[in-house]
């Protein structure tokens, strides 16, 4: 069967054209970002825009073009609200190369996985990185929000390399990245990682234990989850839920606004993932969520979840 991430075909590219810089700020001289959807997108523009060379693969040359689509048109944006000048816009562009073949990433010193949260689609793609031929250095990170780092480390001949570097939706605009190392982490890919976040990228890093839902989501998830209980038993509406939250604790988004945004798919996901690790009914997903996803209504990303996108 023909493996569709080791594609020969190619969508016509510019090579990048190699970018001054300083290892002490970007301890990385070219990034791959595997998987360009709504994360992997945001990751691979946030780089870019520093002026670091970034290689991004995807499974076929459709979902190729998609994620080309809306990294271009995010740096687009950043420019048209100034902030990227021109100049940098455009060398940020002429930073990305495209490909839906993994083997074309073996020359990048800092691979981050952003495929879909689904444990053993994760597992299976770092078996098939601990088999390229990569450089001894290499650093190979997972962008997930719930699963543990340890199991992605154990299936590869170079554990202490691997670690969790988590962003949060939309990436080009929010701070935080959450830096997890496994008990095989090793000291120098968590101290150039922590460079990278906080010197290339301009982001704050925070540091968790790698266990279920690390930092924010180990907090966020049941709050949401709460949430749509409410909505489950008409306690309240979707909507007076939001405004309560928003208007009467001054928070800038509303519970079900926010698992909309971050989609009902992946907060259904991390529930899963926190009620494995703890044992906890109240992680479990609400059977409101659970119907939702089988609908399809996954929020900002199908147009429809607990509110409604046009």
């Amino acid at each position: 069967m023909t493996d569709p991430l080791h594609t020969t075909e190619r969508l016509p590219v510019t090579t990048a054209e190699p970018l001054p810089t300083n290892r002490d700020i970007a301890p990385f001289e070219h990034v791959a970002v595997i998987g360009c959807g709504i994360m992997g997108s945001g990751i691979a523009q946030t780089i870019a825009a520093t002026g670091v060379p970034v290689t991004v693969c995807e499974l076929d040359l459709d979902a190729l073009a998609r994620g080309k689509s809306r990294v271009l048109a995010g740096l687009d944006r950043s420019a048209s609200k100034n902030s990227l000048t021109p100049d940098a816009d455009r060398k940020a562009q002429q930073s990305l190369t495209w490909t839906t073949d993994l083997s074309d990433l073996v020359h990048c010193d800092l691979v981050i996985e952003a495929v879909a949260e689904i444990e053993q689609v994760k597992v299976d793609l770092f078996r098939r990185l601990d088999a390229l031929p990569f450089g001894e250095g290499v650093i190979l990170a997972t962008n997930t929000s719930s699963i543990p780092v340890i199991k992605l480390a154990t299936v590869t001949s170079r554990p202490e390399r691997v670690i969790g570097l988590h962003f949060f939706n939309p990436v080009p605009v929010m701070e935080l990245v959450e830096i997890i190392p496994s008990l095989l982490t090793s000291h120098d890919a968590v101290t150039r990682m922590r460079k990278f976040v906080e010197g290339a990228l301009n982001k704050t890093p925070v540091t968790a234990q790698d266990k279920a839902g690390f930092i924010v989501n180990a907090l966020l998830i049941p709050y949401l989850l709460d949430a749509v209980r409410m909505v489950e038993s008409g306690t309240a509406t979707a909507a007076d839920v939001d405004n309560a939250m928003r208007l009467g604790c001054a928070h800038p988004m509303g519970p079900l606004a926010l698992a909309d945004l971050i989609g009902l798919d992946t907060v259904a996901s991390i529930a899963e993932s926190l009620h494995h690790e703890f044992g906890k009914q109240d992680h479990l997903p609400p059977p409101l969520l659970r119907r939702m996803v089988d609908a399809d209504l996954l929020g900002r990303k199908t147009g429809q979840g607990f509110h409604r996108y046009d």
